[in-house]
């Protein structure tokens, strides 16, 4: 276990402290009656145009589960301190969760906005561990990312074919960029490559901070001759990674290296949230945890 993990876990135990004191003695002797809740946990992001994406999230979440309801948390420690100072107030998982028990709620189904089940996920798959551990919620029960089985593959690949750019011809490439991690879960990249281009050869998936990378992507785009590339961020916003690393004009850039190698490129600046088809499955993730709760 690393520093980090072990500065979570002891930050969810003080919190549980802090938050859970009076809680504990308010239902002792009897249970409280059900109160149902969705915290929706994202890793964050504190570009404006990105809060698109999230507000689709909520709108589709919402509507499929209208008695519920939800409640946001940021992973991100950065992003979280960065809208702090556009006033703008987010809790990390252990402090949202440690409000929801104060608010009484009894049983809560955390849902993960991630795209893989990398580092991220895994640290707030152990915060919601410390909860149940510690007995404050009659359930938690933490839902899957956007891909964690082949069921997920097929419906992400699917929809991915519907965002394309209709006017992309076939012999022009789609790159996705996605974030990556040194977390063994990155090989669904390179999974959801191969899967796409079962479909249509020309759709390529790279990551920012792990493999398959821009080089591999420009490579395997230049053996097949291609001279034009639609640019799309696999993120669930179309953030930072996507206006800079993606689309910025820093040497750098996948739009630069493209560029450089002789490849036109086209930036859709659009992060997966804001695909009603993508969604539908991060709700669907949510519908497991809310069955164990009837």
């Amino acid at each position: 276990m690393d520093k980090r993990q072990l500065s979570r876990i002891l930050l969810t135990l003080i919190l549980l402290t802090a938050f859970g004191t009076v809680h504990a003695y308010a239902d002792h002797g009897h249970t409280l009656p059900q109160k149902v809740g969705i915290l929706l946990v994202a890793f964050g992001s504190s570009e404006d145009s990105a809060q698109v994406s999230f507000e689709n999230i909520e709108k589709q979440v919402e509507t499929a589960f209208p008695d519920i309801p939800v409640r946001w948390a940021y992973t991100s420690h950065i992003i979280r301190a960065k809208l702090a100072k556009q006033g703008k107030r987010l809790d990390s998982p252990e402090v949202a969760l440690a409000r929801m028990q104060d608010e009484n709620f009894t049983h809560v189904a955390v849902q993960s906005l991630h795209t893989i089940g990398g580092e991220e996920y895994h640290d707030l798959c152990r915060t919601v561990e410390s909860f149940k551990i510690m007995g404050r919620f009659q359930k938690i029960i933490l839902g899957y990312p956007l891909m964690s089985a082949q069921e997920d593959m097929e419906r992400t690949v699917a929809a991915i074919l519907k965002t394309i750019p209709r006017e992309r011809k076939k012999n022009e490439a789609v790159v996705l960029m996605g974030h990556g991690t040194p977390h063994p879960s990155n090989a669904f990249y390179a999974a959801l490559m191969f899967q796409l281009q079962l479909k249509d050869p020309n759709i390529f998936v790279g990551t920012v901070e792990g493999y398959p990378d821009v080089d591999v992507i420009k490579e395997l785009m230049l053996q097949k001759k291609i001279k034009k590339a639609y640019l799309m961020p696999f993120m669930s916003v179309a953030g930072d990674h996507a206006k800079n690393d993606m689309a910025g004009d820093e040497e750098d850039s996948w739009k630069s290296v493209f560029t450089k190698a002789g490849i036109a490129c086209v930036p859709v600046m659009k992060g997966t949230a804001e695909y009603d088809d993508l969604v539908a499955i991060w709700v669907d993730h949510i519908r497991g945890p809310l069955k164990h709760f009837e």
